[in-house]
């Protein structure tokens, strides 16, 4: 099976099994803070072209105006319910539509916002020949990013000069090694992580 034709079969299985969870999940988004449901922010995707990522709403409203663009440790803009949905990692769910359309996939390189592309821009030109996904190694390994950034006296630079770089160092090995069984077991791994 080729990897599109499985991302867009376990897309839309993903999307029409989870329906009930994701009117749940608005639901309570919706009755614990004001605001949409989903937050979509620009990303940027294969061959270096911007995209728009969905997620749950995990922030208020106005959160882009309020701060940086990573969040670390409990950062006052998360709702009461955000911190759920990204403990959990449940807010990631709606990128199930993006993989559907064909923007991400299951499994790859995880989408970054413009900015931080741009500072590596050469790192990131082998990294988006591929889709961008849902999750990859940096993942599996990063599960607790926001804790380590919130213990940090500067996140933002700990993010750059420690936390992307080796981001990025998994990515490139993603690509290298990618194929279908190892797309496989990231998949078991990560599900292992939340799991756990």
């Amino acid at each position: 099976m080729s990897k599109r034709l499985f991302d867009v079969v376990i897309s839309a299985l993903g999307l029409v099994a989870l329906a009930p969870l994701f009117a749940l999940l608005a639901l309570a988004i919706k009755a614990t803070s004001r605001g949409p449901v989903f937050f979509r922010q620009e990303r940027v995707g294969r061959d270096f072209r911007p995209f728009r990522i969905y997620k749950f709403r995990t922030m208020v409203v106005d959160a882009p105006q309020l701060g940086r663009q990573i969040t670390a440790g409990r950062d006052p803009r998360i709702t009461s319910i955000g911190h759920v949905l990204r403990k959990t990692k449940l807010d990631e769910l709606p990128q199930l539509i993006n993989v559907l359309t064909g923007d991400m996939s299951l499994v790859g390189p995880r989408p970054e916002v413009p900015k931080y592309v741009e500072m590596f821009r050469p790192q990131f030109a082998e990294v988006l020949r591929v889709r961008p996904g849902i999750t990859d190694l940096a993942s599996v390994k990063y599960r607790d990013e926001s804790e380590i950034l919130g213990a940090a006296s500067d996140p933002e630079a700990v993010y750059v000069e420690r936390v992307l770089p080796d981001k990025l160092a998994l990515a490139s090995q993603y690509v290298r090694e990618a194929s279908f069984w190892f797309d496989v077991r990231l998949l078991f791994a990560t599900l292992w992580k939340i799991v756990r």
